[in-house]
């Protein structure tokens, strides 16, 4: 369910969210500039990078950026004239000044080019290649040249952090919230995209291993594991065929273990049968295990086998591909109700933010596994902050 149709169409007006801020490159203009805007247009979507926290933090990112290039700063539309006397940033040779003919258009395309590729890439197209040309001048024993390129990486970079993880261009800007459910056993997953937040959808933590981040759990649990699938009904071929191996078993063992396998075989049987599968999932809740309770639903119950994480992907990329459907383009109001809450969640202090959030990789896929140990974090919260309670 969309958030505007769960609280209504005028929620997000109602809860005043400061418009966020971001920074947009001016690329249809001949001679392109950056500035600052709370209203970013579609039509420019993949030149305006945000959101950023505050106009402030917006202004000074772009600032900042401005100091690593030639790019102007005067904010009028040019008429390039070799008798125009110019202005302090080209007499501190901080502009390359196509006022007045400075240089060519060929050129101050080249500079506005590279100033949109640092922005794209929150500094990657500047710092990638000034830390191969810094490493390869010091394997080369030039270590003036080396010092000053480590001297502008650390500026490049330094500027770099100005910029959040969330600041992206507008038409890319993707992500995966996790938050904790109201409902016990279940995670709610959001998804932004498209400038609409989507969701909340509800992803069931049964079946997944919850790690405790606490107990110093080895890499064993260092992500969620999908256990043994239940079938909802067992025939008497499933039943004879796990008597046949457990006979099989016992004959290759010695008469003490037989003794010990007999005795408890009813018992974990008896726990599995009263049990139950899920419907629709074939998981057995008996396996919803938790490293923070460190027990399992039942008394006694077998140690569940490590399988492959195959279900547990599939039922979110399930999850991910419906709420992804919910494809219709939200109005200019509802787009920047979004962002402003997308942009306040995230901006909150650490300690405050609940939840954990994901973007697609460097090839626009979803890291799957990694949202999985989100999930994982999430839940283990909740089951933590339940037992406290």
């Amino acid at each position: 369910m969309l958030l505007e149709q769960r609280f209504g169409p005028k929620a997000l007006e109602r809860m005043h969210l400061g418009h966020p801020a971001f920074v947009r490159f001016l690329g249809n203009n001949p001679y392109p500039r950056v500035t600052v805007t709370y209203h970013p247009s579609l039509r420019e979507a993949d030149w305006s990078y945000g959101p950023f926290p505050s106009r402030a933090a917006a202004e000074r990112y772009s600032e900042e950026v401005l100091k690593l290039f030639l790019l102007r700063r005067c904010t009028f539309d040019l008429n390039p004239d070799p008798t125009y006397p110019g202005c302090v940033y080209s007499e501190m040779k901080m502009c390359l000044a196509p006022c007045f003919k400075g240089c060519t258009d060929e050129r101050y395309a080249a500079e506005s080019a590279a100033v949109a590729s640092f922005l794209a890439s929150r500094g990657e197209s500047q710092l990638v290649p000034l830390s191969a040309q810094r490493d390869q001048a010091s394997a080369d024993l030039a270590f003036e040249s080396a010092a000053a390129l480590h001297a502008q990486v650390q500026r490049v970079e330094s500027v770099r952090a100005l910029a959040a993880e969330l600041v992206r261009p507008l038409s890319h800007l993707r992500a995966v919230i996790l938050q904790a459910s109201a409902n016990p056993g279940e995670v709610a997953v959001f998804l932004f995209e498209n400038g609409r937040l989507r969701g909340p959808a509800a992803f069931s933590t049964q079946g997944m291993r919850i790690q405790n981040e606490q107990s110093g759990s080895s890499s064993l649990f260092a992500q969620p594991l999908a256990l043994e699938p239940i079938p909802e009904e067992q025939g008497t071929g499933t039943r004879d065929q796990r008597s046949e191996n457990q006979n099989s078993e016992n004959r290759h063992q010695g008469p003490e273990v037989r003794r010990n396998d007999s005795s408890e075989a009813p018992n974990a049987t008896g726990a599995l049968k009263g049990t139950g599968a899920l419907k629709g999932t074939g998981f057995s809740p008996y396996v919803i295990a938790s490293e923070q309770s460190g027990a399992l639903a039942p008394e006694k119950s077998p140690a569940p086998p490590r399988l492959n994480r195959t279900l547990l992907e599939s039922r979110l990329e399930t999850a991910l591909a419906e709420l992804s459907a919910m494809s219709s383009p939200p109005t200019p109001a509802i787009r920047q109700g979004h962002l402003a809450l997308l942009k306040r969640w995230y901006y909150r202090p650490e300690a405050k933010r609940t939840g954990e959030i994901f973007f697609p990789d460097a090839v626009n896929l979803w890291p799957i596994r990694s949202i999985l140990r989100g999930i994982s974090r999430v839940a283990a919260k909740s089951l933590s902050h339940a037992a406290s309670d």
